[in-house]
């Protein structure tokens, strides 16, 4: 397919190191986003639901684009398995912004996701890009906000951080994940759209991320998975996700022995994470909408895709990976 002088054609094994570049000229990065090629690996390569659909935009030669697809699975209160997608990585070279590269992408993905029969594409994009979604026919389904609680143990508050931080530093007694599988622990049944946590996406996405450390705080039978992070120089502990039969048990041991400045987390309205950390003191920034979910539906669906209420998610599914 050709646009003008703009061609796309799907992402080849070669164009690894061109690309990285043109996220880092378009995107940025820092040291704990660094656009590494492990990161790119695990990220559309090693991902248990399946290698990443990518298509690429050239101009004389040259790669001036970048849309990636990367797969996700999610399951129905019923337990009906979904095909979807997370619309994730899209980069433009500078000079090349305002030709349309970002559509043509976008619409060249969709026509291969319909192909691979993939029912859904959903996804959390900036303001900029958001109107861009919506008129190429994504739903808004909702604004996320964002559930706090102060460090109660001896904050460690502002400080700089050494390289990536590490939450085993930040919240006493917790275990480190990397590099160590996550047996043993089970889901509970889904009570909206929710992503299906089997034992291989646990690991990959908790266990063999390549930048970002994850701890474990076990209690019992329950696990609070927490990853530490500096925010405008204050010391987080993100809440990222709760498994167990007590989840308020391994909520307020995170809270009770968070040494950060905060506790930040985020699940949705009727769960029993949301509950749990509510009863435990994590409460909801009022005023604070940090995200913006968007669908987009490729096959009929018989859930309810449209509104926050039909959606049971936790942080770990809103994190940029």
């Amino acid at each position: 397919m050709a646009d003008g002088s703009i061609t796309v054609r799907p992402f080849e094994d070669a164009d690894l190191d061109p690309v990285l570049d043109l996220m880092r000229l378009s995107l940025g990065e820092s040291a704990v986003l660094q656009r590494t090629p492990e990161l790119f690996a695990w990220k559309h390569f090693a991902n248990p639901f399946g290698r990443s659909i990518m298509l690429v935009a050239e101009s004389d030669g040259r790669i001036v684009g970048l849309r990636a697809f990367m797969r996700w699975e999610l399951v129905t209160r019923r337990g009906e398995p979904l095909r979807c997608v997370r619309a994730v990585d899209t980069a433009t070279h500078p000079d090349h912004q305002r030709r349309g590269i970002f559509k043509a992408l976008t619409l060249a993905a969709l026509d291969h996701a319909r192909e691979d029969d993939v029912d859904l594409v959903f996804n959390t994009p900036n303001p900029k890009s958001g109107a861009g979604y919506l008129a190429m026919g994504w739903r808004q389904v909702g604004q996320l906000g964002v559930m706090a609680a102060p460090g109660l143990r001896r904050p460690l508050a502002k400080a700089p951080a050494d390289g990536v931080p590490d939450p085993a530093r930040w919240v006493a007694q917790a275990r480190a994940l990397r590099h160590a599988p996550m047996a043993g622990i089970e889901d509970r049944p889904a009570r909206g759209l929710r992503t299906r946590r089997t034992p291989g996406y646990l690991t990959w996405r908790f266990s063999g991320h390549p930048i970002a450390r994850y701890g474990a705080v076990e209690t019992g039978s329950s696990t609070a998975v927490v990853r530490a992070n500096v925010r405008s120089g204050w010391r987080e502990l993100v809440l990222s996700d709760v498994f167990g039969p007590d989840p308020g048990r391994a909520i307020r041991a995170t809270v009770w022995r968070n040494r950060a400045a905060y506790l930040a987390t985020w699940f949705s309205e009727g769960s029993p994470e949301r509950a749990a950390a509510v009863r435990s003191g994590v409460l909801t920034v009022p005023k604070v909408r940090t995200l913006t979910l968007v669908a987009n539906p490729l096959r009929p669906i018989d859930a309810r895709i449209s509104s926050l209420d039909g959606w049971d998610l936790a942080s770990s599914d809103l994190e940029l990976l």
